[in-house]
Formats: C-alpha cells, structure tokens, sequence
C-alpha cells in the first residue's frame, strides 16, 4: 500500500485514503485522485497497449484527450471498457483492468505484432486482403473481427438508470478555467441565467495545475471564492463532472452528466448518467486547450507524457511518475514544468530545448540547440538518446520525459456545425474562426490568449458582448501576463519510427507513405493511415500529421486544411443516449385512468400503440385467457359492460369554419351535422388509400370532438394539422389533441342505459326518444361533473361512451362498476372489444393497413361525389376500382370445430394452391362465443357477390387447410335493432 511516486502538497484528501485495484493487484490512492494519478503514485507507468502493434502504453496527458491509458472499469454487468484512466475520479472498492492484451499486460503476446510492422504499415488491410476473394468470408473477416475493437463487454443487461433532461439558460459556458470563471461571474452579476458547465469534477481548469498567482495569492484561492460566489446565485447552475458533447441546430447543446460514475454503485433510485439538452440563447466557449506532442524515434514508451500533464500530477495530484524526469520542449512552457517538478523535489535530468536561444536555468540544465533522438525501456521509459546542437549523442538517464510542442486551442466544438478554424500564425495554431454555430463565442486559451490576465479579461469582455451588458468592464484580478510565444516543433527529421497518433499506432513514416501512394488530401490521409480515428478524436495527433503532409506538399499547414469535428466531443456511452428508453420503458407507456383499478382486478395488460391497456379481467378459477374473454363478451351482451377506450384519439376542432373543415378531410359529408349528433367518418390520405376511421360529435356549431384509432391518433392529427395551415390557411378553425384529457368509457349492453341513468343527473334524459342512436351532449354526473356523452356502439349493442375530465377517470371506473353492480356489470378488455367488433364487421387496424380503400371496406357510397374532399379524386381511379377487387367479408368453417387464422388465403373450393389462384385473405379472426365457431374478417375478390359460397382457406405455412363459407361481415344484429334499442 506503499506510494513511492507520491509527492507533498496538491489537491488530495489525505485524510480520506482510498483502496483499489488494477489486474487483480491492491494499491491506495486518495479522495481527490483519478486513477491514473493514483497508479503513478504506486509506480504504475503500464496501462495499456495500442490497438495494431499492442505496443507497452501509459497515460500520454491528464484529461480527456488522453489516447493510451484506456482501461476497463468495474467488473460484472457494471463493467465499462475504454475508460480514460486519466478521467476516471477514484473511489473505494473500484476495480480496473487492462485491455487489448493477452494473457497479461507485461507479456502480450499479439505484441508479436511489432515484429512484422514493415508488413502492417498503413492501408495493409486495403492492398492485403483483396486476393484471393475466397479467402475473404473464410479467413480474413474472421481475423479482422477478432482483432478489431479494444475492450470488452460483460454480455450482461446494464443495471444502471441513465436519464435525460431539458435545460434553458441566458448563457451557457462551457469550461470552468480562468475564463469560464470570469465569464460565469460577469454575467452571474447582471442576473442573467447561466449555466456553467465543466468536464472536470473540479472547477477551475488549469488553475488547479498551476503555480500561478491570482491577486497575489495562490490561484486556487480565488477558484475557491469564485466557486463558492457562483454556487450561492440562484441564477446561475454549476455542472461539473459535464461533458458538453455537441453543438446542434438552434442554440441546442448536448451535455453528459456524469452523476454517479464517481462512486461505487449509484444510490438508489439515482441515474448514473444524464444526457442534458440545453437550450441557450447565447454560448460562450472556453474550453481552453491541449498541449501537442513531438514525435520522435519510440517517443510512445510508458512515462513519455505531455509536460503540461506531468505539471498536473504533480502539482494537483501530487503524483510523479519517476523521480528523476527530463523534458523535451520547443517553448517556455516545458521550462516552467521543470521549474515546478524541481520545486517539488523531483530530479531533472536536464531540459533539452529545440531553440538554439533557450533561456538557461541556475536550477536544471539545459541542452540547447538539442532534440531527443530515441528512447530505451522494454515496458517504461529508461534512457533518452538526445542529439546536441554540435551533433553528438548524451544517454539522459530517467524515468519519465515531458515532451512540449506547443499548444492548440480546442476547437473543437466551434466545428460542429461546418465551421472551419483559421490559422494563427503567432500561435503557429488554429483558432476558432469562420462561421461559428449561431449564439456562439469564444474566450480564453480556446481563442488563443495564453496568459491567464488576457484569459481572465476575454471570459469577462466576452459575457458583457453576448447578453449585451453596456458600461465599463468589470474590475479584474491581478494575474500574470507574461508574452506568449510558440516555436513549431513537429518531429525530428530522420526518426523512423515517430509516433502521431498514439492509440492507432500511426507513425510519421505512415504518413509520408501517405503522400508518396496519392492520398494528400486531408481526408484521404485520415481514412488511409487512421490518423485521427482513435477514440480521441485526434486532440494530440493531427496538428502533428497536418504539419508533415505540409511540409511533403511544399504547402503551408492551412493550406493543407483539417478534416471535420463530430459529435461527441469526447467518446459516449450507447446507455445515456438511450436514456430510459430500454426494456418495458423502450417507448414512453401511457397508463389509462383506470389502470390502477385494473391492476387491483387482476388484469392482463398488454402494449396498445404507446398504451397499456386491460387485455382480459381473470377471475379465480379460469385457467385460460379464452374462458376470461368469453365470460366477458356473453355477460356484456346478456347485460353489461364497461371498457376503457381513453386511448381513442380525441382532437377538438372549433371555430365558424369547423364543419366545412372537416367536410374537406372526411370523405363523406359534414356540412349539414346536426347539433347534437355524431356521424361515423372514413378519412382517405391524398393518394386515394383509407387511412382511418373514426366519429366527428357536433357538440355546438363551432365544436366538433372528432375520435380517431389509437394507433393512428398522432398520425391523423398531424394529417389535419397540415391541412389546416397549409391546404386550407384561410379557414377559422382550430385543433387541440385532447386525447389525454378525457377519460372515456365504453359501457355496452341491454342494461347500459339502465346503469348510466344511475350516475347521469336528473337533469339530462338519456331515454331512447330523447337521446337516439348517434346523439351526443355535454352533460353532468354525480351531481355536476362535466362530461360528455356519446350514443355510439362498437359492439353491435345499445351502447355509450361517456367522457369525464382525466383525473377523475378512476373515480368513475369505480362509481361505474358499484352501481352496476344490481346489472352484474362486466369490464371487459380488447380482447373482448376486438371479438365483439369482429362479430359485428367493423373495420379496425387490421383492415386500415394502409393498402384499402372505400370499396375495400365495403365503404364506398361514403365517399361523397356532391363535394371536394383529400382523396376523393383520385380514390376514383381505375386502379382502385376494379371489377376484380378486394371487398370485406365474414368467413366461418362450414365444420365448426375447425380453426380460422388470420393471414391465411381464400382458393376456390377446387383447383390449384398457388400465388395465381389467390382470391383475398383473412385479415382478423377470432372465437366467436356468440356464435360458437370461429370467425373472421376477410377482404375477398367481388366479395359482395359471393355471399354463401363455399371456399378455402389455406395457410402453407401453418399446414391450414379448412373448409369455410363467405358471409356477410355483420355476424351479429345485422339489421342494427339493438344499437337502436
């Protein structure tokens, strides 16, 4: 439990130590750590290998764009592969393995690899396994798949909750450094709505790995007071541990919250994720930016890192990956690593600096003029060959190397919607330029200014623009201003193995291979060597790649150009892009008002669109679903019943235009309903095809309530939607859907007029003379609840519906089966609903398919030729009316034992089974216990005129053959008498 790398001082808790594990061995890192600060602390360099050449890897950065230390987290269904260890927050009991090697991480064996890279170099797997195509499905697929990807899955359901939300915000920042900070308080202070988002799980950027001043005092004082400013403002929202991943349309920004990956197990109840969207009226960039590496002969060996990382572990983490470290730089800033890592006590071996001009230091030496040349070290670094400025070779002794190339402000996020960087030349970088996504700007290093005065002065300048704050600008702290300047240093000439792009093992020689076989341009150079398809996105390699293939095009690096940032920013889980939409919560479910009343009788439910609805009500005793869904249609018929049709489209149409608005979408006439009255409509969709049915109440003479199926209710909504404000703009009318609004009940049978007398107030009189077939009111019950009602039938029986506002839904369910109690009242599900509707010939989804017309359905004098409505014309065409086509009819086996299933085909009672003979099929059937046999809905050719013949019906599939006969589709009441009763 020893930690011999770690150092004094930084932002650890001490006091609270951590146990974990890595490959099954203990160590102990601090509250505060990330995993890869801890394991550097326990003299933990190796931590991965790359994906070709499984080469020995340890963390190359301290953030997210580190393309090396990627582990998997967790064990179990938990397990997560390609984690950042470098991201990773510690936390007790948490358990990391390596991935991508076989059988441990200091010997893997596919590192055989290695060996053979003159045969593995860029676009072998183009050139390689081409020929012989034989080979390909047998052998090379096989051995591409097994190599392919990097960590593995546990093959297990995840456990976990992942969530998603909606945000609105004034100004959105993203990244809490010194110029998130300043921006944050700026407008925090004006009392605009921020948020303020970091994917650290502490704010502060930089400033937490610095030795900087602020107010002449250490910087993470002023972080802290600002933090603790900003957290008690009620308009402004700190999100740490948030990742923003994306820039989208319209001022929409996704963001994944990290809310419980810093703890063991989440707490109950609690998401481990959330995918934020946040919708902002102005977006302020200050995502800072990321050192860029040299590459130079085996500069990938575990303990090479970016020397602004080593600043980081050892000034925040106090961690030190050896304690006798070199630099590598082109810049100043690999001087104040040194100055840092000496400060702590770590030995530098010497800071070798490109520049012949280097400032010299009475603490470390420096080597000018010089470049390091190669490295030594099996599974970490051990020596660093370094070239003098008079061309002889030194061995620097060390354990870890800090390389300094410059930096590149990250840009990343201002491309996501096509935009293109400019190129600086001061900065020898890319900045944000060009068309950048609406609302948005840009602040501190992410825009170019390096000191942490002009970052502090950008974030503030910045806010005060974007919400259009007038006057000076606010007071700022005192900071360092220092001149920043930045040498271009890529690589060093005559390297032959210098590595780029460290995850996918692209080298310096690939892209000059590259260029010598025609693939120079940008994209080409991405896709032929990987360069920049890692899961990093290439944060620490293009500039790299863009300045060689520069240089071989005798061009200038912007005149090369750069490929495109996608979303994400950083790589996502698949689990917080779905959110909770997973198992029984795949689609948003809907509950009817009276589900819970249905759950306390024991229903069976069953997924209806986005509805769950009561399938069949058991009672003890009955063993199969059919004895349950006979029981209820025989007791709804002999008495009766009650079913929830809530899920019914409802949609409100109003206004003086009303009746000719729907007399335009309906096929047959609306103009002249009464008040009062209900008509049964057929809507058609332009090409002519039935596309639902449903009833339209004329409620007043500028209210209709129109019911649509419950499948298509959002569809035919959207359909007069469009035709209200496209076809028809000058109409006075207009839509709501109220389908969720009203509950609404089915109560069907000779005793259902009894049963509503009971609950409807005396004022109303519901008698057949007063209220007739098709009628409907606005009505009260139970001593004044509005509701409506609707003398409608779906079951061939005197029927109603009866509508009250949802939330008192339950409370009628109740109220409905307590004073029907004296009628043996029935509920019954759509099980039942769908054998009453099929006794009775009514049309459902099975035959609204989307293929059927009018005729089809037996429905053809609706469509009405005394006016214009949507498909009416060309419902007409030859087509469609063919004196061969389709039409409804009821089928039942001439034996009635025998089965009837939906999907089978008709054949003439003789001949041929084939495509050929085809003569309709069965689109609905089911178990008549009215009838006692089976039945079914069937569209047959001339169906009309072949009632009472003798056909059959045969399923190749299932082995069907039986004998039925072709009658009318209405089994039940065909004269309508009890619907009138």
């Amino acid at each position: 439990m020893t930690q011999p790398n770690r150092l004094s001082g930084g932002q650890i808790d001490r006091a609270k130590p951590l146990k974990f594990r890595f490959d099954g061995k203990a160590y102990q890192g601090f509250q505060g750590d990330t995993l890869a600060s801890a394991l550097l602390a326990n003299n933990v360099r190796l931590m991965g290998r790359s994906f070709k050449y499984h080469r020995p890897r340890g963390p190359l950065s301290a953030g997210s764009e580190e393309p090396n230390a990627l582990i998997e987290l967790r064990n179990g269904a938990r397990q997560e592969p390609n984690t950042r260890a470098t991201t990773v927050e510690l936390f007790d009991g948490l358990v990391a393995k390596s991935q991508n090697r076989w059988p441990s991480l200091a010997f893997d064996a596919m590192a055989i690899n290695d060996r053979f890279s003159n045969f593995l170099t860029a676009g072998f797997y183009y050139k390689t396994f081409m020929w012989p195509a034989a080979l390909w499905e047998k052998l090379y697929e096989p051995i591409i798949r097994k190599a392919a990807g990097l960590g593995s899955l546990s093959m297990q359901p995840d456990p976990d909750i992942y969530d998603k939300g909606f945000r609105h915000c004034d100004l959105l920042i993203i990244g809490a450094g010194p110029a998130g900070l300043s921006a944050a308080i700026t407008a925090g202070r004006s009392g605009a709505e921020v948020i303020l988002a970091d994917e650290d799980f502490a704010m502060g950027g930089r400033l937490n790995a610095e030795t900087l001043t602020i107010n002449d005092a250490d910087a993470n004082e002023w972080v802290t007071q600002s933090i603790a400013e900003l957290s008690a403002m009620n308009n402004v929202r700190l999100m740490p541990r948030t990742t923003v991943i994306g820039a989208f349309d319209h001022g929409i920004y996704g963001a994944v919250e990290r809310v419980s990956d810093h703890l063991h197990t989440p707490d109950a109840g609690k998401p481990r994720q959330i995918l934020w969207r946040i919708y902002a009226t102005k977006t302020l960039l200050c995502a800072g930016a990321t050192e860029r590496p040299i590459a130079f002969e085996n500069n990938d060996r575990p303990g090479i890192m970016l020397a602004g990382a080593l600043r980081s572990y050892v000034n925040r983490w106090a961690s030190t990956p050896a304690q006798r470290i070199a630099v590598f730089t082109s810049n100043d800033d690999g001087h104040r690593t040194a100055a840092d890592l000496h400060a702590k006590g770590v030995k530098i071996a010497a800071v070798v600096d490109t520049r012949p001009d280097a400032p010299l230091s009475d603490q470390f030496e420096v080597l000018r003029g010089a470049q390091v040349i190669d490295t030594q070290g099996r599974l970490g670094l051990t020596f660093a060959k370094v070239r003098l400025a008079d061309g002889s070779e030194r061995m620097l002794e060390c354990g870890a190397l800090g390389v300094s190339g410059g930096w590149n402000p990250n840009v990343h996020l201002t491309c996501h919607q096509r935009g293109r960087p400019i190129w600086n030349d001061d900065l020898a970088a890319f900045v944000p330029g060009g068309t950048l996504p609406p609302g948005m700007s840009v602040a501190g290093a992410a825009l170019g200014h390096f000191s942490t005065h002009r970052a502090l002065k950008s974030g503030a300048a910045e806010a005060q623009k974007a919400l259009g704050i007038k006057g000076r600008a606010p007071a700022l702290p005192t900071a360092e201003d220092a001149p920043v300047t930045q040498t271009p240093f890529w690589y060093v000439e005559g390297c032959a193995r210098a590595w780029l792009d460290q995850q996918n093992d692209v080298t310096v020689k690939d892209v000059k291979l590259s260029h010598q076989e025609g693939f120079r341009s940008v994209e080409h150079l991405k896709r032929y060597t990987t360069l920049g398809m890692a899961t990093d996105q290439g944060k620490t390699s293009n500039m790299g790649g863009l300045a060689i293939m520069a240089e071989l095009a005798g061009k200038a690096i912007p005149e090369v150009g750069t490929t495109m940032f996608r979303p994400p920013y950083t790589p996502t889980s698949i689990g917080v892009l779905g959110g909770r939409m997973r198992g029984t919560e795949f689609h948003p479910t809907r509950l009817t008002p009276s589900h819970y009343w249905a759950k306390e009788r024991g229903a069976v439910f069953v997924e209806v669109g986005n509805w769950l609805r009561a399938q069949w009500f058991p009672l003890e005793g009955e063993t199969h679903w059919r004895e349950s869904v006979d029981r209820e249609v025989k007791a709804t018929r002999a008495s009766v019943g009650v079913c929830d049709c809530t899920t019914l489209g409802k949609i409100d149409v109003q206004g003086t235009d009303a009746a000719a608005f729907l007399n335009k979408v309906y096929c047959n006439g609306f103009a002249k309903l009464a008040v009062g009255k209900t008509r049964y409509g057929l809507m058609l969709r332009e090409d002519g095809i039935a596309m639902d049915d449903g009833t339209a109440a004329r409620l007043a003479d500028d209210h209709f309530v129109v019911t649509t199926t419950t499948a298509n209710a959002g569809k035919v909504y959207q359909h007069m939607e469009f035709v209200r404000q496209c076809l028809c703009p000058d109409m006075d009318v207009q839509l709501i859907s109220t389908t969720e609004a009203w509950a609404q009940y089915a109560v069907a049978g000779p005793n259902s007029r009894k049963l509503l007398q009971k609950i409807v107030d005396t004022d109303f009189d519901i008698s057949n003379d007063a209220f007739p077939f098709m009628a409907c009111a606005n009505i009260t019950v139970c001593g004044g609840l509005r509701a409506r009602l609707f003398r409608i039938s779906f079951s061939g029986e005197l029927a109603f519906e009866i509508a009250v506002p949802s939330r008192y839904g339950d409370a009628l369910m109740r109220k409905l089966m307590k004073e029907g109690q004296e009628f043996d009242v029935t509920p019954y599900g759509t099980e039942a609903l769908g054998v009453m509707r099929i006794e009775k010939g009514h049309a459902a989804g099975n035959e609204l398919n989307g293929t059927t017309t009018a005729l089809n359905l037996g429905m053809g004098r609706m469509v009405s030729k005394a006016k214009d409505s949507i498909g009416s014309k060309l419902s007409g065409r030859p087509g469609l009316n063919e004196e061969n086509a389709l039409m409804q009819v009821g089928i039942k086996p001439v034996d009635r034992t025998h089965k009837i299933t939906a999907g089978a085909h008709l054949m003439a009672a003789d001949g041929a089974v084939d495509a050929a003979h085809d003569q309709g099929y069965v689109t609905s059937a089911c178990y008549s216990p009215t009838l006692e046999t089976m039945i079914g809905l069937a569209f047959l050719k001339r169906g009309s005129e072949r009632l009472g013949e003798r056909m059959r019906l045969v399923s190749p599939v299932t082995d069907l053959t039986v004998e039925v006969e072709v009658v009318s589709a209405h089994f039940v009441d065909p004269e309508g008498e009890r619907v009138r009763a």
